[in-house]
């Protein structure tokens, strides 16, 4: 679901009460363990961690007006959804959180190309999702972003 939220806080607030907590502490989780260099912001109506324009210029490639994404995390009708652009663009990333998933949570993991959903906030891996945002530096997600689309399929 998307919201018309101006700020991360007023995205939060914006919630039902049985997620406000869960969102709260994904965000705070990202914020803590997010590499410098990347900045968040409200995107596509979500809470985003760009690459600013000041760090890479270029933005966006199907849109340069915006950041370069990396990561997003939202409130949808039936979960709550964290979007790693680093899972979809390098199989050694995919590869090593799929596996610690595996090892470390009780649930299924609901995965897309990007997305990981969590029907239940309990389900969510503070810790791993901690040490999968903190894996990529801003200069190597450029990198394997600029890789990606000059050849790979982005």
């Amino acid at each position: 679901m998307k919201h018309d939220a101006e700020s991360p806080e007023q995205y939060i607030e914006m919630l039902p009460d049985g997620r406000k907590e869960a969102m709260k502490k994904l965000r705070q989780t990202i914020c803590d363990h997010l590499p410098e260099g990347f900045e968040e912001t409200m995107s596509y109506g979500m809470i985003g961690y760009v690459v600013p324009h000041s760090v890479y210029p270029k933005g966006y490639h199907s849109n340069p007006k915006l950041p370069l994404p990396f990561v997003s995390i939202a409130s949808q009708k039936n979960f709550i959804v964290l979007y790693h652009s680093g899972i979809y663009a390098d199989k050694y990333l995919l590869d090593w959180f799929t596996n610690e998933y595996t090892k470390s949570n009780l649930s299924r993991l609901d995965m897309g190309k990007s997305c990981i959903r969590f029907k239940k906030a309990e389900q969510i891996p503070y810790d791993l999702i901690a040490s999968l945002i903190s894996k990529i530096s801003v200069n190597d997600w450029i990198r394997i972003y600029e890789s990606a689309k000059n050849g790979n399929g982005l």
